[in-house]
Formats: structure tokens, C-alpha cells, sequence
């Protein structure tokens, strides 16, 4: 099991305040909030390590616990600390002269003789559904103690060594005593006072630690690049993962940064992971984007500028014809209705928009320039520089 580092986590020092351990929670978790990261799995990851690293830090009887054993978690978890199975608290206890609580360890004094009589002592930890949001090194070292509102008991049982007295009651004197619905955080404390100076062995119950269990294969994320015609149109590729070469069908209407999910197709066998495919969309030299709508310039000539007329438009879905009135202006937007890109989700297309650029003659010479002159003279057109 690995040490977690949750400062490191956060991004603060060991001395951070509680303020610096906040400020530093609240701006991540902005960042890797699940609403700003759909279907990143990464990220979700992270969001889930920094809440633990927070129910940790930002309680200061938790802080103080895992401070005080955080950085000999090796020892403590060889050592059969809360949560650990079966008599692994015992057998670590060897690598300590016997006891795991007594002279030299590190837990030194937190399960040494605090009464009468010897034995063992076991520890049983039962923690209710929802604990899996947190990592085993929380569940084990904390026992999922106020994991997520979860409720939980925490329950010692002692049992003493015959010949060592009779009797119920008090659990530092010679006898068996129960207590219960105690949380974890003074577990130590308890240590102390009812520890004894023989061997500790731990049991857990609850879900079964994930390492038991078959993992899961990663997930796999492959950057595919794509014409526009291909975005509008969809498209296949032959993706690579491993030595498997996959054929996969792109459906119309990505756009860059689309995610598709291919279900176990990151490996074989029904533990693999999902393969997801990042559409990146170049650009294009006539149409521009922006989400399902295209925008395009539309040349057209002074005539039909100052008469207007019927002026053929090229579409990603083919020519269409666009009715130019009579006066229209340099810069001039006309949407065509359903002819921009498909919907991802939803159905349906965006529209286009034609910005028209009037395209004047070149040079005129001779009668060219003497009929502009005559045509000039009989139009009344207020300069278009001053304010009105």
C-alpha cells in the first residue's frame, strides 16, 4: 500500500495554515471539478485525491494523526495498523523485539501496558457504503472515520490471558470489556489506556481492499486529426492500441476537442479499458467555425451589388443560390438557414453565414472612365466618412 502525500497533493507546505490548505482545495477543485471535465478521467482522479487530501488536512485532529505517523507508514502498515488483516500486527510485532508498540518502534508508547493483565487485543473496524471514494491508505489508516457523512462504529474488544483475573466492566482493569460507537480519531487515546504488552493483531470487515480484486486495465486516449469535410461528413479511421489495429467510425459533426468512447477496446479481455478518441479539427481556407455554425465571404460584383440579382453560394453541402437585393452593402451577413455543420447531439445543422465583399472593376481608361464619371454625376450618394 502506498504513503500518500497529501500536502503534496494540494500543493502547500507541511506548516501551510489552515487558510493556505483551503485556498489551495477550493482553487483545484474549480479546476478539476467533474462539470468542467466531462469523460476526463484523469482529472476525475485527481478531484478525488485532492477531496481525500482535504478531509484529512482540514481537520486538525486527522492532520495531527497523520503528521504524527505519515511518515513512518511503512513501518505502521508491516506493523498490522488499524484496519490491517488477520495476524499481520502480529508478525510485524517480531520486527519490533515482539511488540510493535513497545521500545524502539515508532509507535512506541501508543499500545504499551496501561493495565492490569496480559492478552491480546483486537481491534474491529466497520465502516458503512461510500468509503470507496477514498483511497485504501485513507480507509486503512483512518478506518473511513466521517468519510463522506458515512457512519461508522469503532469497537475494541480485549480478551485477557487466563489466570489474569475475572470480572466485566472496566476495560484498563483485568476482565473483558466492550466499547462502541467510539470514532477513530481517539483510537490512540484508547490505545493507552487499554493496551496490554502482549502481541496486536487486527481484523477488518467491510468491502474487500481493491487489491484483492481483478484491476481494472488503463484507459487510452488517442488525438485523431480530421479535414472539415470529414467532420461534416464523418469519417473512419485505423487506430493503433498495442499490436491490435482497430477500425473506428467518426459520426458527423465533431469538432476539436470531441471525445468518443470506445468501451474495452484499450486492451483485450473484459478488464480492459476504454479507448477514447480526441477529434482535432484543422482549419479550413474558405469556411470558419464556430460550434455548428460556418461563416464564409461571399464575393460579388458592383452590379449586382448596386442591382441586385441571384449569386450561386458553395456549400459543404453543395451550391445553393442566395437572392442579392439591390443596394447591398460591403460586409453584409446573410444567414442560409441549416446549411452549417451537423449536431453532435440534438439532430439537426447550424446555418451559414455569407459576408458579402463587393469586388470593384480594376483600372478604367478611356469611355470605361468617361461613362463612370456620367454615371457618377447622376447619383446623389452622401459622403460616407462623415456622421450623420
Amino acid at each position: 500500500m502506498d504513503y500518500k502525500d497529501y500536502y503534496k497533493t494540494l500543493g502547500v507546505e507541511r506548516k501551510a495554515t489552515p487558510a493556505d490548505i483551503k485556498k489551495a482545495y477550493r482553487r483545484l477543485a474549480r479546476e478539476l471539478h467533474p462539470d468542467r471535465n466531462p469523460g476526463n478521467k484523469t482529472a476525475e482522479g485527481r478531484f478525488k485525491e485532492i477531496n481525500e487530501a482535504n478531509e484529512v488536512l482540514s481537520d486538525p485532529k486527522k492532520r495531527s494523526q497523520y503528521d504524527m505517523l505519515g511518515s513512518n507508514w511503512d513501518q505502521y502498515s508491516r506493523a498490522g495498523g488499524a484496519g490491517g488483516a488477520g495476524s499481520a500486527g502480529g508478525a510485524a510485532g517480531n520486527q519490533f523485539g515482539g511488540d510493535p508498540f513497545g521500545p524502539g518502534s515508532p509507535f512506541a508508547g501508543y499500545g504499551g501496558a496501561g493495565g492490569a493483565g496480559g492478552g491480546n487485543v483486537r481491534y474491529e473496524f466497520h465502516n458503512a457504503a461510500g468509503s470507496d471514494d477514498f483511497s485504501d491508505f485513507f480507509r486503512t489508516f483512518f478506518a473511513g472515520a466521517d468519510a463522506a457523512a458515512a457512519a461508522q462504529t469503532a469497537t475494541a474488544t480485549r480478551k485477557t490471558a487466563p489466570g489474569s483475573g475475572s470480572g466485566s466492566g472496566s476495560a484498563a482493569g483485568s476482565g473483558n470489556g466492550r466499547r462502541s460507537g467510539r470514532p477513530f480519531d481517539d483510537l490512540f487515546s484508547r490505545l493507552r489506556s487499554e493496551g496490554s504488552a502482549g502481541t496486536a493483531t487486527g481484523t477488518r470487515s467491510g468491502p474487500a481492499p481493491r487489491s484483492q480484486g481483478k484491476r481494472r486495465g488503463e484507459d487510452v486516449d488517442v488525438e485523431v486529426d480530421l479535414t472539415l469535410e470529414e467532420a461534416f461528413n464523418g469519417s473512419t479511421r485505423l487506430v493503433q492500441v498495442g499490436d491490435r489495429q482497430l477500425e473506428v467510425k467518426l459520426p458527423a459533426g465533431v469538432e476539436t476537442g470531441s471525445k468518443i468512447r470506445l468501451s474495452g477496446k484499450a486492451g483485450s479481455g473484459p478488464d480492459a479499458g476504454d479507448l477514447y478518441l480526441i477529434t482535432k479539427v484543422g482549419p479550413h481556407p474558405v469556411f470558419t467555425r464556430n460550434g455548428a455554425d460556418l461563416t464564409r465571404e461571399l464575393p460579388i460584383t458592383l452590379g449586382e451589388a448596386l442591382l441586385g440579382g441571384e449569386v450561386e453560394v458553395e456549400t459543404l453541402r453543395g451550391r445553393v443560390v442566395l437572392t442579392v437585393p439591390p443596394g447591398t452593402q460591403q460586409g453584409q451577413n446573410f444567414r442560409l438557414t441549416g446549411q452549417g455543420m451537423p449536431r453532435l447531439k440534438g439532430g439537426g445543422a447550424g446555418d451559414l453565414f455569407a459576408r458579402i465583399k463587393v469586388v470593384v472593376p480594376g483600372k478604367l481608361e478611356g469611355r470605361q472612365k468617361t461613362a463612370a464619371e456620367e454615371f457618377l454625376r447622376q447619383i446623389v450618394q452622401p459622403n460616407p466618412r462623415i456622421k450623420i
